[in-house]
């Protein structure tokens, strides 16, 4: 499961659970008859008795266990929601029109475009990329898939002197810095006979 769906699942579950406890408590508040499941009969009673809120006190662990708990809370939310935040794709590349001026080039049309320009070099079967970095400044990230007869030498050789020249060329960058993985295309033993 990629890591953006399971984002996605994991704030459903999350959203549904607290939309269910909060829809229940405001229920039971409002008058609506006490669902079976609800730790309390009537729908007058406290969340928490003043037994329940006062007993571990005087325990010397309890403020700092509190306290910890609350902390790490708090931190992987922070977290959760920088990463989500985060972007993973580079939006837009700024290019130079050479009149002085600047354009906006899509950073998913230089994707498609890197991308369709090494699936017509000899021997690659499909290609995967990803731009990332600033706008002005941009690195791409690139996964090249190669038939099993193929030097992946000469592959890499092939990509970087033509189709990752002609994105920098046509995108009018100083450089393109690129990190390229090739892996094989999974095949079947071929029978001698």
């Amino acid at each position: 499961m990629r890591a953006g769906r399971l984002n996605r699942v994991l704030l459903a579950l999350v959203g549904l659970l607290l939309l269910v406890l909060g829809g229940a408590v405001l229920a039971v508040g409002l008058g609506a008859p006490v669902p079976s499941w609800w730790p309390h009969t009537s729908p007058h009673d406290a969340l928490l008795s003043r037994a329940e809120r006062t007993r571990w006190r005087h325990a010397d662990w309890w403020w700092p266990a509190v306290l910890a708990t609350l902390a790490v809370v708090v931190l992987v939310a922070l977290w959760w929601l920088t990463a989500d935040l985060r972007r993973r794709r580079l939006g837009e590349i700024l290019v130079d029109t050479g009149d002085g001026g600047s354009a906006l080039l899509r950073g998913r049309a230089l994707e498609l475009a890197l991308a369709q320009d090494a699936v017509q070099q000899e021997g690659v079967a499909h290609t995967e990329v990803l731009l990332r970095g600033r706008r002005t400044a941009p690195t791409a990230r690139i996964w090249l898939q190669l038939e099993p007869h193929v030097d992946p030498a000469r592959a890499l050789d092939d990509f970087t002197a033509q189709a990752l020249t002609r994105a920098r060329e046509s995108a009018r960058l100083e450089s393109l810095p690129a990190e390229v993985r090739l892996r094989a295309v999974k095949h079947h033993a071929e029978r001698v006979t």
